[in-house]
């Protein structure tokens, strides 16, 4: 009888073996790369956060505060294009003669009022005594406004004006709104120090 013969296993060459060992390496070494992209996604996506929160809180509030301003909400369309309705407008004080013919005004229609108008200079005027006064009219309107405007009911020129941001600050209320956008700052504030202390702490452990 024949002798029987046992089949031998294959063997695993050399190029198997590299080939499994480099396989396991490059897939490490994608791992790592798609590690490396999302964390600098990340450091990406906190940088946009935190630019987006120090914008917000200097021109809310901290501008405003170191300037003296004051901040109003445009309420009608009568300055449209230049301030549409829910325009944030941060008005810093001045007076009548250092305004000039063109320039855009924010003055109280009648002492007393909480009512206040922003609108363009298209004239200057006098009164019977020869106190000077201001002739204003809206960019979206075809006639002046109806009263002059004296130097006492003056409240300052808009410095900078933030679209539709006033819908949000309207709904704080006048009376409150120091407080509120005063407490809104220390809001976005705080997160950019977090944000910022996380990030040196990051890299600290990184290096």
């Amino acid at each position: 009888m024949g002798k029987a013969v046992t089949p031998e296993a294959p063997q695993r060459t050399g190029r198997d073996f590299g080939g499994r060992r480099g396989g396991g390496a490059a897939t490490r070494i994608l791992e790592i790369r798609r590690r490396k992209r999302f964390a600098a996604a990340g450091r990406w996506a906190n940088f946009a956060v935190l630019m987006i929160l120090l914008f917000a809180a200097l021109g809310l509030v901290i501008i405003p505060q170191a300037t003296g301003s004051r901040t109003y909400t445009v309420h009608t369309n009568s300055m449209a294009p230049t301030y549409s309705a829910g325009t944030f407008l941060v008005v810093r004080p001045t007076t009548l003669s250092q305004l000039k013919y063109g320039d855009i005004v924010t003055y109280q229609p009648a002492p007393g009022s909480r009512e206040v108008r922003t609108h363009r200079i298209v004239g200057f005027g006098a009164m019977q005594d020869g106190e000077r006064t201001l002739i204003t009219r809206g960019d979206n309107t075809n006639a002046n406004d109806p009263e002059p405007v004296r130097a006492r009911q003056i409240k300052g020129k808009p410095l900078y004006a933030i679209p539709l941001v006033g819908y949000l600050t309207s709904a704080l209320g006048d009376a409150d709104r120091d407080l509120w956008m005063t407490l809104a700052a220390a809001g976005l504030v705080g997160p950019c120090v977090l944000l910022i202390v996380l990030g040196v702490r990051r890299r600290r452990r990184a290096g």
